[in-house]
């Protein structure tokens, strides 16, 4: 598969930038890539697709409030840094995202909040863009974690262009999340509502978590034409014995097992064993995942609309195929449906 086949044209006003007014309510087209029928309904009616001992999986990645702006010492320039991952507990490292990215140097000094409480020092250069920072704090771990974070504002994705709302840190998180760690929420998760979730379990349905650390590398553009040439970010991801003794049994039943969003399917595909089934994992992944590819655990998938020429609409692409996702996408947007993390919703059954 070549970059270019996955370019459509997406008119800007498609663009989610607000959420539906209530989770379970956007819309929700469903592909059955069985038949290659396309339907078209709202988000709650997924419980009708789904049966007693069909099993759902979801990441409960919590996502952090990961960017902040601080001013550069001397020149008061305003840089905004974007928080990755701590590095270093004791020491207060940080691998962070720097813009603009040319005027920061090894051994410049950040200030950050009205009154330039917290100061952080680059110690390193691991990127063009990326720096490693120490932050200057002396108290606990927590108090200084807490401290941070009061500072930073929700990472929404760049496509979402108004400013953060307060609400952002709410609606921009899965009601389910519960292991911090993420600057990228799992989106297909944001639909499920607590009232939706009730209705799945009293369906009989099961319900398991993985965690999976979402990183801004999803939103990375890809440089080369030969997608067997691109390399992903590596994000940590952990996968517990309950999930698979859950999803193992299921599997040996022909019960349907669904991935909600494409962070979950990637985290599955990285810990299948030999036979099919799933194995616990604890580690990093960069699967990169395009069509052609084989998936031997999920056979169905709740995925948003993801932006052109991304890794998640490959991803998405090569599991409901190619061709009908592309028409899918193709009818989505003279549907008007709404695309990116506040958008609407797919369910791609196989």
């Amino acid at each position: 598969m070549k970059l270019s086949q996955f370019k459509f044209k997406l008119p800007e006003n498609l663009i989610a930038q607000y959420p539906s007014e209530n989770r379970d309510e956007c819309r929700l087209m469903v592909v059955d890539s069985r038949t290659g029928e396309i339907s078209h309904h709202i988000f709650k009616d997924i419980l009708n697709y789904f049966d007693d001992g069909d099993v759902m999986i979801f990441n409960d990645t919590k996502v952090f409030p990961a960017r902040l702006y601080g001013n550069k010492e001397k020149t008061g320039a305003r840089i905004e840094v974007f928080l990755l991952r701590e590095l270093n507990v004791e020491n207060k490292f940080w691998d962070v995202l720097v813009e603009p990215a040319r005027k920061i140097r090894i051994g410049n000094k950040l200030y950050f909040g009205d009154d330039d409480s917290m100061v952080a020092e680059v110690i390193d250069n691991t990127t063009s863009r990326g720096r490693t920072l120490r932050f200057l704090y002396d108290g606990p771990h927590d108090e200084f974690k807490q401290a941070l974070y009061n500072l930073g504002e929700t990472p929404l994705p760049e496509y979402i262009t108004r400013k953060v709302e307060d609400w952002d840190a709410d609606r921009y998180q899965c009601i389910f999340a519960k292991n911090e760690g993420a600057v990228m929420a799992p989106a297909a998760g944001l639909h499920f509502s607590r009232e939706l979730l009730k209705r799945l379990e009293i369906k009989g349905v099961e319900r398991g978590f993985l965690t999976l650390h979402s990183g801004r590398g999803n939103f990375k553009d890809i440089d080369v034409e030969d997608l067997t040439k691109h390399r992903m970010d590596s994000e940590e991801m952990f996968v517990n014995e309950e999930l698979v003794e859950m999803v193992n049994a299921a599997k040996d039943r022909n019960a349907n097992i669904c991935a909600v969003g494409t962070s979950v399917l990637r985290a599955v595909a990285s810990a299948v064993c030999m036979n099919g089934h799933l194995m616990t994992y604890e580690g990093w992944t960069n699967k990169f995942i395009f069509p052609p590819y084989d998936f031997t655990v999920c056979n169905s998938l709740v995925s948003n609309f993801h932006m052109p020429l991304s890794t998640m609409l490959m991803m998405v692409s090569a599991f409901g195929g190619f061709d009908l996702v592309m028409k899918a996408y193709d009818i989505a947007v003279k549907e008007k449906y709404h695309f990116g993390a506040y958008g609407d919703a797919m369910l791609i059954l196989r």
